[in-house]
């Protein structure tokens, strides 16, 4: 089991993100709530880490504390929700706003994001409310989100570059391409980076 990671950044193209570590580059994919953290790349950073081994791949996802990487192996466990879901989810709203979506069982905010029906989304609630107990314990509704802190600036990009990649980003987090491109284009300014974007694209659906 890989748990953690440490190493120069060197690529981010949400949600994946490339770090070296003497020589070796470890492609790891994040939710975005935990990407937002990241440095810019050529800096030093480290990750907390999930490895998942499948017939068809080998799989490295990364968290930036252990509190996030707790909650998508509490995810995972629950019934028809795989790495991407969780990832999916995770991006989708901070460990605060989902431990408060599960305690007041709303389905409503987790049907919002793909790949997540109505019946996945009641069984969800039902099976996380006493994981989150045991993950957070009694006072979840406490819980924290971490500083969402967008840092990178992108000046040599150009903005339709800039665009494409918070729609590629989007389309990896299970949205349709067309749902994407609507998503960016409601939330696009050419002062943003396409980290900003994502994240007001994402919470334009919250």
């Amino acid at each position: 089991m890989i748990g953690r990671i440490r190493g120069i950044l060197v690529e981010k193209s949400p949600p994946d993100v490339l770090i070296d570590v003497g020589g070796v580059g470890y492609e790891i994919q994040m939710p975005m709530t935990s990407l937002y953290q990241l440095p810019e790349t050529g800096m030093e950073v480290k990750v907390y880490t999930h490895f998942v081994v499948r017939e068809d791949a080998q799989l490295l996802f990364g968290f930036a504390d252990k509190q996030e990487r707790s909650l998508f192996r509490e995810l995972i466990k629950a019934n028809g929700v795989g790495p991407k879901m969780a990832l999916t989810i995770m991006s989708g709203m901070s460990a605060a706003q989902f431990v408060q979506v599960v305690n007041n069982g709303d389905v409503t905010s987790l049907v919002k994001l793909p790949g997540v029906g109505k019946k996945t989304a009641e069984r969800l609630i039902v099976e996380m409310k006493d994981r989150l107990k045991s993950l957070f314990g009694e006072s979840v509704d406490t819980v924290m989100a971490p500083e969402q802190v967008v840092t990178e600036t992108t000046p040599l990009l150009q903005q339709t570059s800039i665009k494409d990649d918070a729609i590629f980003a989007l389309i990896a987090l299970g949205y349709k391409q067309a749902q994407a491109e609507k998503m960016v284009q409601g939330v696009y300014q050419e002062s943003l980076t396409s980290e900003e974007i994502i994240r007001d694209a994402l919470r334009s659906v919250a």
